[in-house]
């Protein structure tokens, strides 16, 4: 039946074509998997302009890629003797070029387009900075927040940390999660700058102990845990994570809580609480042997195993996974979509779906959070951590 009705639908495709070209309008390319148009050299030319408007240097890697593609689509297969081996910039604009073998003008065109469009769309929260001002969201030292066509998102800045959460961090997201709880957008997203999600906690939450000494340290870290994930659990609107990259520990744990998760395929999501002698958190001892099955969840939450962004996605982690070279691409193409919808209408089905088991992940969160500061205090937690940082301190 399936075979049927694919070969129905390439049929009525084809006779589409033979009307158009009867009438003589653009060529059309016909794929095995449906109709697409190319890039046309008006695109081409955007994307050139586009390229010029970036403001973080992409890396030799992707220079070297869309200098290949332009030469492509501009001359077509690379024809230039090989450079000498001294001569290392050209030789390695060369081999780019070169390594596209003989992918079609029209193809190299559409590849440079999407490669652009790709980099110019994650500047997009850093671009828009500037828009915050004025309305208490350029405060934000760990974070960068905006509200455009009816999405708020939360970019976690701190690249150079990986986006490990700090103490400071954490109640600059619980400040954010609360605006835009009453803010006029549609959703609210959040992602990662760099190329991490979140590398979870940092560790030094562990090691500033303060005068009020270690218990009372542990206690404080507690409560400041169990606000962060209520938060997660009331928000009122569709939430949805945009994983840019590895996430790991509480990043992927309350990931249970969001709508919805799109992910590039270069993303791992990783909970090691077992190596750091502690327990699961972010009410991922409920959400996640609901989603994936005990045994499946047990390997995660227990035995430490890292996921790839498709082993996510099988387990119902994530929602969907999409190609790193054109995930900024889809994935906001989509949520733009989603932010045309009723407003009232999406927070009213979230309270329906997420008000059956609200009262069940409260009381979830709260056992967890009161574990960890067992946890915290124990000689295990302790021997655990201080081995992770004398590894570390030897790499």
């Amino acid at each position: 039946m399936a075979a049927a009705v694919s070969f129905c639908a390439l049929s009525g495709r084809w006779q589409l074509l033979k009307k158009l070209r009867i009438q003589n309008l653009p060529a059309v390319k016909l794929h095995l998997t449906g109709v697409a148009m190319l890039a046309t050299e008006a695109e081409f030319e955007k994307a050139k302009d586009k390229l010029k408007t970036l403001k973080n240097d992409p890396g030799n890697e992707l220079k070297l890629r869309i200098y290949a593609l332009f030469k492509q689509a501009t001359q077509g297969p690379c024809n230039s003797p090989k450079p000498s081996m001294l001569d290392f910039v050209n030789k390695a604009k060369w081999e780019a070029w070169n390594s596209l073998g003989k992918i079609p003008k029209e193809e190299a065109r559409q590849k440079y387009v999407d490669l652009i469009e790709t980099l110019v769309s994650k500047e997009v929260p850093t671009q828009s900075e500037a828009t915050a001002t004025g309305d208490g969201k350029s405060s934000f030292q760990t974070l960068v927040i905006t509200t455009e066509n009816n999405i708020t998102t939360i970019l976690l800045n701190r690249p150079a940390k990986k986006n490990a959460i700090s103490v400071k961090m954490y109640e600059e997201i619980m400040t954010a999660l609360e605006q835009a709880a009453k803010d006029d957008s549609t959703l609210t997203v959040m992602t990662g700058s760099g190329d991490y999600y979140c590398s979870g906690n940092d560790l030094s939450n562990f090691t500033n102990i303060g005068p009020e000494g270690l218990e009372q340290k542990s206690k404080n870290s507690g409560e400041l845990l169990k606000r962060y994930v209520s938060h997660y659990i009331d928000f009122p609107k569709p939430l949805i994570g945009v994983i840019n990259g590895p996430a790991v520990g509480v990043a992927v744990t309350v990931l249970g809580l969001f709508d919805v998760v799109y992910s590039t395929d270069k993303a791992t999501f990783h909970a090691p609480f077992s190596k750091l002698g502690q327990s699961p958190e972010g009410c991922s001892s409920y959400t996640f042997p609901k989603m994936m099955g005990t045994s499946k969840a047990n390997e995660i939450l227990l035995f430490n195993k890292k996921l790839t962004a498709a082993q996510a996605c099988e387990l119902g982690l994530v929602t969907e996974v999409f190609p790193d070279s054109t995930f900024q691409k889809e994935v906001w193409k989509r949520l733009h979509a989603y932010a045309k919808l009723p407003k009232n209408s999406l927070a009213f089905s979230k309270q329906l779906i997420r008000g059956v088991e609200k009262e069940k992940l409260h009381a979830v969160n709260a056992q967890e959070c009161e574990r960890l500061v067992e946890r915290w205090l124990s000689e295990e937690c302790m021997n655990a951590i201080m081995g992770f940082f004398e590894k570390k301190s030897k790499l």
